[in-house]
């Protein structure tokens, strides 16, 4: 027993571990986007179904010496093809489709060693039933999602705070050949021992009925599918939210992922631990939060304090009851990679919805309202069909769950039907996979301060007034005493300028343009300049000379000879932070190549979650700059957002200047923040 059980442990907790390794590598290749995440779990979910429908296969129609025979040669050929980091030719080249090439490069570098974990537990679990026929194989299942959520949990403090990338995926090939011996052990044990020795399709085991069970019907099918499928599209709805409107980094990830791994690990463990009077009226009191803050959502920005918890407990109540209500339908353990296999059917089908269908389909994030909707008559659908025996418990559940049912499937309603007939002042809405983009007009064009604004996910990324002789003035975040006009306008005495900025937006930045200026944009979302070209002027309007190059601008600079920028503008976004892979050493190595030896390397770090200034402070002592953090309060009469940017410069002379040094202060030295790198970065600490 304590061989089966260590195995699957530690194959589910390596599981978990390379999915964030594998995720954290690639992240940087693709812009630092939010849906890199959702592609991984996609791929990996798909995985899983692949790993589970090899353990059926393998339990069902081959026999005992086959099994362990196929089962050794995958674990060769998988140990081969360690350690997990792929190389340089899988980063992407320019603008192609980023989805269908995470995939494929999933597949090359950690396919087969993730499917041979996949099926770990199903096929362990399996060998286990017949080896022990008078134990329950189930808690096996609860031990493994409590591996993977140890596994994930581990990870941001652990893990990634102290180890360098380079040093994970070793370690994390290393452990791999461990469980490598282990399982072939285990698989030696369960297939090839005599007294072990089983038929190829199981009868009874000792002490039960010689009459078996009856095969799992169409209803048990359904709900076996449908419930792991909508605690999928919870956990994929939840994290998405979270990563596009704060950061996409691996502790957004890990939280909601281990809420979802907790309430499989407490509800396979034991009926006692899925108490359902309670979670059933939670889960109802859980959705009507979830629905306020998804009704006003388009009208108001949430806190993270108030965000962050009540999505976090929705999505803990949702999957507890989903998989509770799972796990109270497990069969005879005769059917039990049947059922594994539609569990995982049901994960991927969520993973498919999730990271496919609604990209394709939706032109905004309407996933998370359906499967609130879903979850919350799925489960009065199973409270329906397997009665408890508290009559007056039951029919409070029952209301209550009536209550969330209807409010969830109007609010999803009511956010489709916006796209039909859209709220006054919606100019465009659309969707790609960097997420959610829109354009609202606030007022009208005889308004003196009417508006145009460009939105990404509930992040305002930009602003043009409407009036025809203000289109030029540059507003929102990028005003002329803001942090960046302060830097551009310090060198107007020059010669011509060439700039470089990493972000395009609205393209707010070229209205500072003038004649035989050169500005040149780096975006890596081609709908982003679609936009900029069609709903904003800034970028016609502009007396310089401008140009957009699409792709990630770091690898757009890598490939680019020195471009000698007198002034360098990072002002990129992945939700409500700049991407990590633009704030390491390497990064700064990289900007200071294309700046000239005076030049003026401008930093956006407006953030409500996120406080980057220590890190920031970190490398331009590292890179013998000199920074200063400029400030700006808001003024809404003028189009003035609050801002904040940091300045740096190796030369220095321009902080000497009355103005920015007036304008800003000196960063905080910071001795106990770690320089981050390319295989070292950690947000944890710096979460306001």
């Amino acid at each position: 027993m304590a061989l089966f059980a260590a195995t699957i442990f530690l194959g589910s907790f390596l599981l978990f571990q390379v999915e964030l390794i594998i995720a954290k590598i690639i992240l940087p290749w693709f812009g630092g986007a939010a849906a890199v995440w959702t592609t991984c779990l996609l791929f990996f979910q798909i995985m899983l179904l692949l790993g589970y429908l090899y353990a059926h296969g393998l339990a069902r129609y081959f026999r005992p010496k086959s099994q362990f025979f196929i089962q050794l040669v995958l674990l060769g050929i998988a140990a081969l093809l360690l350690p997990i980091l792929p190389g340089v030719s899988w980063k992407p080249t320019g603008t192609e489709g980023p989805l269908l090439r995470i995939l494929i490069l999933l597949t090359a570098v950690v396919g087969l060693p993730f499917f041979l974990l996949s099926s770990t537990s199903p096929l362990l679990s399996y060998w286990f039933a017949r080896a022990f026929p008078r134990s329950s194989p189930y808690w096996l299942y609860a031990l493994s999602n409590l591996g993977s959520m140890l596994g994930l949990l581990s990870y941001p403090t652990l893990v990634e705070p102290y180890l360098p990338i380079r040093a994970q995926a070793y370690g994390w090939s290393g452990a791999f050949l461990v469980y490598s011996a282990m399982c072939a052990f285990a698989s030696g044990k369960g297939t090839l021992s005599p007294q072990w020795a089983f038929p190829t399709t199981p009868g009874p085991a000792v002490g039960q009925e010689a009459t078996p069970s009856p095969p799992p019907g169409a209803g048990q099918w359904f709900f076996w599918i449908a419930l792991p499928a909508c605690g999928s599209v919870l956990l994929l709805g939840v994290t998405n939210d979270l990563t596009q409107n704060v950061a996409a980094i691996p502790f957004l990830w890990v939280l909601p992922l281990s809420l979802y791994l907790l309430s499989f690990t407490l509800a396979f463990w034991g009926p006692a631990l899925y108490p359902r009077a309670f979670y059933m009226p939670l889960l109802a009191m859980s959705i009507l939060g979830m629905d306020v803050l998804l009704f006003f959502a388009p009208f108001v920005v949430s806190p993270l304090k108030i965000l962050l918890p009540v999505f976090c407990i929705g999505l803990f109540a949702g999957c507890m009851v989903c998989h509770g209500e799972l796990a109270r339908m497990a069969p005879d353990p005769r059917y039990l990679t049947r059922y594994y296999l539609a569990i995982a059917t049901g994960g991927a089908l969520g993973g498919i919805f999730v990271g496919v269908t609604a990209p394709l389909f939706f032109r905004t994030t309407y996933e998370l309202p359906l499967g609130i909707a879903a979850c919350a008559i799925l489960a009065l659908g199973s409270s329906v069909r397997n009665p408890g025996r508290n009559n007056r418990g039951r029919r409070l559940q029952r209301a209550l769950l009536i209550l969330a049912s209807g409010i969830s499937i109007a609010v999803a309603w009511y956010l489709i039907l916006m796209i039909f007939q859209p709220p006054k002042g919606l100019r465009m809405l659309d969707r790609n996979f960097y997420g959610v983009l829109k354009v609202v007009d606030k007022g009208t064009h005889e308004d003196w301060n009417s508006q145009r604004i460009l939105i990404h996910g509930s992040i305002n990324h930009g602003a043009q007034f409407l009036q025809p002789f203000r289109r030029r003035e540059p507003i929102a975040y990028f005003t002329p005493d803001s942090g960046v006009g302060l830097a551009i306008r310090s060198r107007y005495s020059s010669n011509p300028l060439r700039v470089g900025i990493i972000g395009l937006g609205a393209g707010i930045i070229a209205a500072y343009g003038r004649t035989g200026d050169v500005y040149r944009f780096y975006e890596i979302n081609p709908l982003v300049e679609k936009i900029a070209k069609t709903d904003f002027t800034y970028l016609r309007d502009s007396r310089a000379d401008v140009k957009v190059i699409l792709g990630d601008a770091r690898l757009s600079l890598e490939r680019e000879a020195a471009q000698d920028y007198d002034i360098l503008i990072v002002d990129a976004f992945s939700g409500d932070a700049i991407p990590i892979h633009l704030l390491t050493r390497e990064a700064f190595q990289l900007y200071l190549r294309h700046l000239k030896n005076d030049g003026i390397l401008a930093l956006h770090i407006t953030n409500r979650y996120i406080d980057l200034k220590p890190v920031i402070q970190r490398l331009a002592e590292k890179g013998g700059m000199e920074a200063i953090a400029i400030n700006t309060a808001g003024n809404p009469e003028e189009g003035a957002y609050p801002s904040e940017w940091v300045l740096l410069s190796v030369a220095g002379e321009f902080l000497e200047k009355p103005s920015p040094r007036g304008a800003g202060k000196p960063l905080p030295r910071t001795p106990d923040v770690r320089i981050w790198t390319d295989d070292y970065s950690s947000l944890f600490r710096l979460l306001k």
